[in-house]
């Protein structure tokens, strides 16, 4: 009796640990106030929330987390300062050999804002495309794999087979047991006619649907980043909306007030070895 109620005691103590773990939020929080955040960012704070989006998806300082395509780096800026000491953080841009100029000069952006600030200086910059056997990191090393508004880009691209190829390369990257969290332009299911794909949205169907193909298992969604007051049947697609804005002065206190897009909000996880 005694032996089995130690064992209840240690294992109350170390899910009381694993708890406050996975509530305290502070060092998030600290990442996202770092003074070398630009103020436009900051601005976007109230769309993107990326405390409760790092937090959902279980980034904590001590994780080894694969950013893919981190753009003009909106999220490198809280995940350097936040990883710099005890995780790492794997940023998976444009390849070096891209023929696209779009591609070349966004690589060359970010890899200048990498080299302006030493905060950045332990960002390790890996590729990726939409292809076959694409290495985000080496095999089975990350804890986490974040993908922010990238998949309607991918299907453009490269359809279902090049999007499925992708997950597949995050799969290969996480340990198992390990997480791919991915937020998204949400495409209600009512609007998937022939057209949906020129609109930037993306069914959440489609993605769980790819997303298991590749062997992930869908953990848990969340609305952190839902936006009720988004319709998705704008005259520009997504990129009407707040922070693009293609529309220009045509309707703009209306796109405004509607705020950024309406988001999906998901966590895989790779099956842990048995």
């Amino acid at each position: 009796m005694k032996a089995l109620s130690q064992f209840v005691l240690a294992s109350s103590l170390v899910l009381s640990q694993f708890s406050f773990a996975n509530t305290d939020t502070t060092a998030l929080q600290q990442a996202v106030q770092s003074p070398t955040r630009s103020e436009a960012n900051k601005a976007r704070d109230q769309y993107r929330n990326p405390v409760e989006t790092l937090h959902f998806f279980g980034v904590t300082p001590q994780s080894t987390v694969v950013e893919i395509s981190p753009g003009g780096g909106w999220y490198t800026e809280i995940l350097a300062p936040l990883l710099a000491k005890e995780g790492k953080y794997y940023a998976a841009h444009f390849p070096a050999n891209s023929t696209s100029e779009y591609a070349t000069r966004n690589l060359k952006a970010f890899k200048e804002k990498l080299a302006s600030n030493e905060v950045y200086k332990n960002v390790v910059v890996t590729e990726f495309s939409p292809l076959p056997d694409q290495q985000v990191a080496p095999a089975n090393s990350a804890d986490v794999v974040l993908t922010f508004r990238n998949l309607h880009n991918w299907y453009m691209q490269k359809g279902e087979q090049g999007t499925l190829d992708a997950f597949k390369s995050f799969y290969a990257a996480l340990k198992p047991g390990g997480v791919l969290g991915v937020v998204e332009h949400r495409l209600p299911e009512d609007k998937k006619s022939a057209d949906w794909l020129k609109s930037g949205y993306f069914p959440q169907s489609l993605a769980v649907e790819l997303a298991q193909k590749a062997g992930f298992v869908l953990e848990q969604s969340s609305d952190i980043n839902a936006n009720p007051k988004d319709t998705a049947d704008h005259p520009g697609g997504v990129w009407t909306l707040p922070p693009t804005l293609s529309q220009k002065e045509q309707d703009k206190d209306k796109y405004l007030a509607i705020g950024e897009s309406d988001r999906m909000t998901l966590k895989f996880r790779k099956p842990a070895a048995q």
